[in-house]
Formats: C-alpha cells, structure tokens, sequence
C-alpha cells in the first residue's frame, strides 16, 4: 500500500499545533489590545469564541487542505496559501456569532485585530516551521526506493528525483534494464542487479517502492512489474513517450477501461470550479437586480431616441465553441448590423474583431458636445459599460462567467486560426484581463489573444477578485471607458 508519508496529517500535527496556538495567542493579544486588562477565559462569550477558532481551524484541516504540500511551497505561495486559510477561519467564527445571535455583544475591533495578528504571527510561524524542519530534516523516516532504469539515463534520473528540497524517499539501490553491472556504484548507491535478478534483492531487503524509468528505446518489463506488484511492493511508471510530446498540465486519469495521462493548457479542481460558481451567482443576482433598476431609467430614453426593443440580442460563441445569445441595452440604431458591412474598412481591429473611433450606428452619436465627442444616450450607456447589465442574465444562466474572455461573434470565430481558440478554453465574460489592461489602447487583435491566454494559463479565484477590482477602479477612472 502506497503512503504519501510526510504529506499526511501525522507527519504535519506539528502545522496544526502551532496554527492553533498562534491563533490563540492573537486572540488574547487582540483582547488585551482592546480591553486593556483581563483574561478573556473568563469571560463566557469570549472563552466560547476561543473553542470556536479551534474548532473552525480543525473544520479547515479536514476540508480546506491547508497544508498540502506545506514544505514544498515558496514564500509567496505560503503567504497566499496562509491568508486563505485566515480569512476561511475568521468567516466560520463570525458565522458562528450570527447564528447564535451573539454578533452584537462581541467586539467588531477585536475580530478584525485577531485577524490580522493571526495572518501575520501565523505566517512568519509557518515559515520558520518550514526553515527549521528543512534544516533539521526532522522528517526522518523516508521511504526507500530502488531505481531500475537504463544505464544512459541513471544519472539524469537520479538528479531529478532528488531535485525536491523536501525529500520523501532514499534511493538505496540500483537495477539496470539494458546491462548487468552488480557489484558497482553511480553515484554512490550500489548497483543490485538487472532485470532478471534484481527480484531477488527486492525479496529479501528493506525496500517500499520501484521507480522505473523507461525511454522511448527500452522495451516494457511487464514480467518485472507485475512480480513487483505481486510483491506488494509500490510501483512509480516514468515513460519517456508520455513524458516529451504533451505540452501542459498534465495529470492521470481513468477514461472507460483506459489509464491515460491527460494534458491541458490549466486545469482547476472541483472545489475551484464551484468557488467561481458561487461568486458568478451572487454577482449575477447583485447585477441582474441592478438591471432592473436600469430598465426603468434608461430604457424610455433609449426607445423614445430610437423606437424598438431596449434590448439587443446576438449569438456569440462560448466555452469550447459552444453558441449562446448574448444579451445587452441596445445602443445601436436597428439596421447597425446591416450597416457593418459598409463601415468595415474603417475597423481597427483587423476583422477578428470590430472597433470603430466613432460609430455613426450608436444611437445619438451624431450629437457632439463641444470636444467634439458624440454625447447621445447610446454613447453615453456605451463609455459607462450600463449596456453590459443585461449579461449578468447570461452569466446566472450559466453561458458566461463575472470574469473570462470577450464571446466572439459567429463570423468573428470563423476567420480564427489554430492559436486564436485558446481564447474559448473558458467561459466569456463581462470582463477580463483585456479590459482591464487598456481596451481602448489595443487595436492588435494577437495582443488581446495573448492576454487572454495568460488568463487562462495562470487562473484562479485571486486572479478574478483582482480583475473585478480593477474593472470597478478602470471604470470610474475613465468614466465608465471599459
């Protein structure tokens, strides 16, 4: 049976002890801080409160995952990862007030204080943890591990196992695939075999997992496996055709009968996935209430400007081509589209895209205020992005998401080349990294596909709480210019 030895939770009680008590120890600080004098144990409200940060704190343990992978994680990573785990904390303890109806009586100034003294105590404790342990190699019972591999990739392949800061195994022995050298050293560990003896070795010492590296030139040793399987011993397949032609992330997964290794540009997890979820719902009930709002105000002016409908429909296309009716406040007169065609020579967009400096089909635009910018209501909805509302329909509906790539039109998509449908690797959205880092100043249309793809290849929830900040400081910075 294969154990992930120092990333289980045995291997890391020393983790969960000192976050405990550093979130203890900023607990009574904050006390002290606001109450000036005291024990905060005494008090029954706050004493529960104290069992409550435990408690919530073993919740995260279970369910959050906060140390996975804890010595391996750089400074910046552990930063994230720490704030994560705080603010997950601290949003179970307040819920626990609300709901015992206790909120009231408790002090805002001390949560908030506990707060940040257990963000930062806990994260300079986290790291001298992690300096220490590294340091002291306290994580002493590694697993052993022989390396059967060919003898022209022994040595490259011994250099990347122990490549790892936080090392999990020793290499205590080598078998060669293509030769029989037992009896010698590489590096230092002793060559116990080929493939045809090494079997005895493994009976009879202390080994608990095989690494075999194979090369596109070995031929498969499926009578070793499968007796190394027999054995019970744990069996790691490196093959060097799996390894070369997929770009990507890379994971293993069963599809039907097949164990196949799977490659995409990112890959997110379930939990991942329902976060974005949850944030597109409160953020599409927040603006879909707005929108209504908006109906009463600009809807008249737009239909008394340009009688019709107030909103605009079009099919767009979606995550993974898939089509679906994007929906706005119509800012065009109603023959825009039949129009486009003739205005196509002025696009700056090169015909992936469509952008004009000024739009005679936006209702009102020929009106112009004294800079000589049209200043009609369908310009105007259009430079404070009102006529985007209606997409927080399409983003509840589950066709579009708070923050992606912009949804091309059909004939936009039918012009794209091979690189261009990265973009469609993820759901639309309102906004997205393209709009927040210059629209009006982008007119290559490669550019807006670059930003588009370091998106998608570097998301995750921060990333779209970011973009939605900027998207809210770029509006009211440039007027609505978005």
């Amino acid at each position: 049976m294969y154990k992930k030895s120092p990333q289980g939770w045995l291997k890391h009680w020393d983790f969960i002890l000192l976050d405990i008590i550093v979130l203890q120890a900023a607990f009574i600080i904050a006390y002290f801080l606001r109450m000036g004098s005291g024990n905060p144990y005494e008090n029954f409200l706050y004493r529960s409160e104290a069992v409550v940060f435990i408690l919530c704190q073993i919740a995260m343990f279970f369910f959050g995952q906060p140390y996975q992978a804890i010595l391996k994680r750089g400074l910046y990573a552990e930063f994230t990862r720490t704030l994560k785990h705080v603010c997950l904390v601290m949003l179970l303890a307040v819920s626990y007030l609300f709901i015992t109806q206790q909120s009231a009586s408790y002090s805002r100034m001390m949560l908030v204080t506990t707060a940040a003294l257990y963000f930062f105590l806990d994260y300079f404790a986290r790291v001298l943890r992690k300096w220490w342990v590294l340091r002291k190699n306290s994580y002493a019972d590694k697993r052993s591990m022989v390396l059967v591999a060919s003898l022209d990739d022994v040595t490259d392949t011994l250099h990347k196992l122990m490549s790892s800061p936080v090392q999990e195994f020793t290499v205590t022995a080598i078998a060669l695939l293509d030769t029989d050298l037992t009896g010698e050293t590489i590096e230092n560990i002793p060559v116990v075999g080929d493939v045809n003896t090494v079997k005895e070795y493994l009976c009879h010492e202390w080994v608990d997992e095989v690494f075999v590296k194979l090369n596109s030139e070995d031929s498969y040793p499926s009578k070793l496996i499968d007796d190394l399987v027999v054995m019970g011993l744990t069996v790691h397949l490196s093959l060097d055709i799996m390894e070369r032609p997929l770009s990507g992330k890379k994971y293993i997964e069963r599809i039907g009968d097949f164990t196949v290794l799977t490659s995409s540009v990112n890959m997110t997890s379930l939990k991942q996935m329902f976060y974005k979820r949850v944030m597109d719902i409160m953020g599409g009930i927040v603006g879909c209430l707005i929108t209504v709002l908006l109906i009463i105000i600009i809807g008249p002016m737009i239909y008394l400007k340009s009688p019709g409908p107030i909103f605009f429909s079009q099919v767009r296309i979606g995550l993974n081509g898939k089509k679906f009716k994007i929906y706005k406040f119509r800012s065009m007169y109603m023959d825009a589209e039949e129009r486009k065609a003739e205005l196509m020579k002025d696009n700056k967009m090169d015909g992936f895209m469509f952008k004009l400096d000024y739009d005679p089909r936006i209702i009102g635009s020929e009106k112009t205020g004294k800079d000589g910018k049209p200043k009609g209501i369908g310009n105007f909805i259009r430079r404070t992005s009102l006529d985007e509302f209606p997409q927080f329909w399409n983003v509840l509906k589950g066709d579009m998401s708070l923050v992606g790539t912009r949804p091309p039109t059909v004939d936009e998509w039918e012009q794209y080349e091979l690189h261009h449908r990265i973009r469609m690797a993820t759901k639309p959205g309102i906004t997205g990294m393209w709009q927040v880092s210059g629209r009006s100043d982008i007119t290559d249309f490669e550019e807006v596909v670059r930003l588009d793809a370091e998106y998608i290849e570097n998301w995750t929830i921060g990333l779209d709480i970011k973009i939605l900040l900027k998207t809210v400081l770029t509006v009211l910075k440039n007027d609505g210019a978005v």
